[in-house]
């Protein structure tokens, strides 16, 4: 029993439509619009996402203070999650960011030089962070799960590596936020600047819903599979 906002018989659109920022999530399961008035349940079957992984995942996004219990963690499928995250590292890399950098070639027309020379040498420098930090997921704690799901031996790697040194990758993309509003000339109401600053904010509150996602679900749940790792 869980105490979600939503459950498999929800309409999606309706749940969409209550919860706007879910738009985003979508994409990381591969869900495309187009729906109509299905359910939960029958959209996640037809794109071979497990319902229960969904509900799981967007009672993350719709609640800032929701923490699964253990219960939860180890009663989910959690066949979905290594795609899911997969594929919100490459929805950030290749349309959230590329996106956002968009409007920042278009903003630095407007500002002195040395300005806008800051701001791109910052956001060029957070890309490659956020590169990195993907890269060391896909390369190093993913695979780790996979051993474990295996029940391979010779990983000596333990997801608490990873979660002592888990940063959250949205806080530069607030003080992103702040160096434009610093720069920005006194008066500017171009719109491009204010759908720039509003992507901005959309893209670093789904950065940190994914953050939330590795500490509440992947970290307790790989803690989990290491557990009966060592008891076999």
């Amino acid at each position: 029993m869980t105490d979600y906002l939503y459950n498999e018989n929800t309409v999606l659109s309706a749940m969409v439509t209550a919860q706007p920022a879910l738009l985003l999530t979508l994409s990381h399961f591969g869900i495309p619009l187009g729906f109509g008035d299905k359910t939960v349940a029958q959209v996640c079957r037809e794109h071979n996402v497990e319902p229960a992984f969904f509900l799981l995942i967007t009672q993350v996004y719709t609640d800032d203070a929701y923490l699964p219990s253990q219960a939860v963690i180890k009663n989910t499928p959690m066949a979905n999650l290594i795609t899911y995250l997969v594929n919100s590292h490459d929805y950030y890399l290749n349309r959230g960011l590329p996106h956002i950098q968009g409007h920042l070639i278009k903003i630095a027309a407007m500002l002195p030089s040395r300005a806008a020379k800051a701001i791109k040498q910052f956001f060029l420098a957070y890309v490659e962070e956020v590169r990195a930090h993907f890269s060391n997921e896909e390369q190093v704690v993913y695979p780790h799960i996979e051993h474990l799901l295996n029940s391979q031996a010779g990983d000596n790697y333990t997801i608490k590596d990873y979660l002592d040194h888990h940063d959250n990758l949205d806080d530069k993309l607030s003080d992103l936020v702040q160096i434009i509003f610093k720069y920005l000339p006194a008066g500017e109401n171009d719109d491009n600047a204010i759908d720039m600053i509003f992507d901005i904010l959309q893209l670093s509150r789904d950065l940190r819903k994914h953050s939330l996602v590795e500490e509440k679900i992947l970290g307790p749940y790989v803690k989990h599979l290491e557990k009966q790792q060592s008891a076999r």
